[in-house]
């Protein structure tokens, strides 16, 4: 955490010194008060300035960035990251070449760097915020394919009566299943088992 130390006249101004010198705005920032200015004896014998500490607060987006430049490192893979948030969502797009490597087999190895980005992205925070990893427009892809099982699984619910029960998911996943079928006249949805093996069953009303 980048930070620096300054005095002033009073905690005012030596916070504006320090902001000055890191050339960021106070809502970027932690500051902690040091030393309290003193007028001394009479206003003139043994005064001292007010001292703070101003350290800079790393955005999400900057924690998110920071830690899967290392994962990349790691892996020997060159690419670069964009992220935006909204509210309390992030959202980390992944840019490179070939990022099949990145995806896995449906999406596993997309969602264990997702779920660890949110790790570090969370730690000693108050308030979560939910992240969203996606590279080569994945997560798009993804929610159409499921939509479109979701829609004809129900279709053969309806028509032979007998209840499916799909593959583990994790939550993001199961959450379209659900919010596809949530108004279906003629079938309901529920989740069954433990994480990481939780899965949709669709079930005939």
């Amino acid at each position: 955490m980048k930070f620096t130390e300054k005095a002033g006249k009073t905690v005012e101004e030596a916070v504006k010194n320090a902001l000055d010198e890191l050339k960021v705005a106070r809502d970027q920032v932690e500051i902690q008060v040091l030393e309290e200015p003193s007028r001394g004896i009479l206003g003139f014998f043994g005064t001292k300035p007010a001292k703070v500490k101003v350290m800079i607060i790393d955005s999400p987006g900057d924690k998110a960035i920071e830690f899967l430049k290392s994962i990349f490192k790691d892996m020997n893979i060159e690419a670069k990251c964009n992220t935006k948030q909204n509210g309390d969502q992030l959202e980390v797009e992944i840019i490179g070449n070939d990022m099949g490597i990145l995806i896995g087999r449906r999406g596993q190895t997309l969602d264990s760097l997702q779920y660890l980005v949110s790790l570090v992205v969370n730690k000693d925070r108050d308030d979560y915020i939910r992240v969203v990893v996606d590279t080569e427009g994945y997560r798009k892809k993804r929610e159409q394919t499921l939509i479109r099982l979701a829609n004809k699984l129900a279709n053969q619910v309806k028509i032979k009566r007998k209840d499916i029960r799909l593959e583990p998911m994790n939550p993001y996943e199961r959450r379209i299943i659900h919010s596809t079928l949530q108004n279906h006249p003629y079938v309901y949805t529920k989740s069954e088992g433990e994480e990481p093996f939780r899965k949709v069953v669709i079930a005939a009303k």
